[in-house]
Formats: C-alpha cells, sequence, structure tokens
C-alpha cells in the first residue's frame, strides 16, 4: 500500500481488502484508465481528508499515478546524538527534517548524509537502518509534483556546533530532547510526524 501526502491530506493507493476500514471515497481503478482528474480534483477539494484508490495490481497502479506527475527523488535523516536527542531544522515557519533532492550519479544513501551534512554543519554521520519511504505532493513552476523521500536514521557522536544552512531557507537547526518533542511535532508536516513516530 502506498500512502501520499497532498499537505496534511491523504490519498491512499493499495489493494481492495486494504481499504476494508477505511471512511471515506473509495475509487476501483481499471488499467489503463487516466487517473489525472482524479488527482486534480482531490488537490482542489480540500475539505475532502482522503481518498483510496483500489486495484488488483498495486505496483501497475502506482507506476500510472506517478505517471500523472513530475516525479522527484530525495533523501533525509532522522539523526540521534548521543543523548537520544533528534535533529530538526526550521525552514518556512514549519519544524522539518534533514533532507533535499538525490543528485545525478550520487546513491541515494549519499544523498541522505550529504544532505544532512550540508543543512545542519555536521560531519562523520553513521547510517544505522532504513526507514519508510514517504511520498508528498506540490506544485512548483505550474507543475505538479510527486517526490519521495527515502528516510535513514542516523547516529551522531561529534560535537559540532550547529549551522543551519541558510541559503537553503533554513533558520534554526537544533538538536530536540524527547520532553521537547511536542513542540516540534505542533508545527511540522504530516509527512514528517509519519517518520516521528518510529522512535
Amino acid at each position: 500500500m502506498y500512502k501520499v501526502f497532498f499537505k496534511d491530506r491523504t490519498l491512499f493507493l493499495g489493494e481492495e481488502n486494504e481499504s476494508v476500514n477505511f471512511q471515506g471515497m473509495i475509487y476501483a481503478w481499471t488499467k489503463d484508465e487516466s487517473l489525472e482528474g482524479l488527482v486534480l480534483q482531490f488537490d482542489k477539494e480540500e475539505n475532502r481528508e482522503a481518498i483510496f484508490i483500489v486495484a488488483e495490481d498495486v505496483e501497475l497502479l502506482f507506476k500510472h499515478f506517478a505517471s500523472c506527475f513530475k516525479y522527484i527523488e530525495a533523501a533525509g535523516g532522522k539523526v540521534f546524538n548521543n543523548e537520544r536527542q533528534i535533529l530538526g531544522i526550521y525552514r518556512l515557519e514549519k519544524w522539518d527534517l534533514p533532507k533535499g533532492k538525490v543528485e545525478k550519479g550520487e546513491s541515494v544513501r549519499e544523498a541522505a548524509l550529504r544532505e544532512v551534512e550540508e543543512e545542519c554543519g555536521v560531519s562523520h554521520l553513521k547510517i544505522e537502518k532504513e526507514l519508510s519511504s514517504t511520498y508528498h505532493t506540490y506544485w512548483m513552476k505550474g507543475k505538479h509534483v510527486l517526490k519521495r523521500t527515502y528516510w535513514y536514521e542516523m547516529s551522531y557522536s561529534g560535537l559540532e556546533q550547529l549551522v543551519p544552512q541558510t541559503e537553503e531557507d533554513i533558520q534554526v537547526a537544533k538538536w530536540f530532547s524527547p520532553d521537547e518533542l511536542p513542540v516540534f511535532i505542533a508545527n511540522t508536516y504530516a509527512s514528517i510526524l509519519d517518520v516521528m513516530k518510529v522512535f
């Protein structure tokens, strides 16, 4: 099953049996049927919290769904230090986790490490494990974009001072202790909450 965020609203793609307890609109997709109109309609209907598109072949469904967008891949990290604090950034009036686009010729793991280093000014990070990817959509220069972000849990044992990458509009880079996390969680994106819930 795929879960795609349209800001704070959700579009699910999966098999019919996965939608049994879903409360909302369920749309059965058949092969070769265009999804573009449905996607644009859901994007505009901001009062509709979620929809579920079902199909027998979910991978084929997702491939067709992704073809309705400009597709971009990104990578980032949920980083813990020795005190089990989590590294967060403040950008565009929201708390976020460090992440960015995968560059040409770069592996996803390399991109995740590079982006955390660049956005927060830390080095010698270690990837501990891969987490679930998130998908979200947005509009950029008149194009509807679908971004997949690969997430990794990382560890950091250094003592470097955090340096926010201001040219990427990052105002603050901060270590959050467990008792400070409610501040982060109260002002972040739905897709980031999905990453944060796996402690």
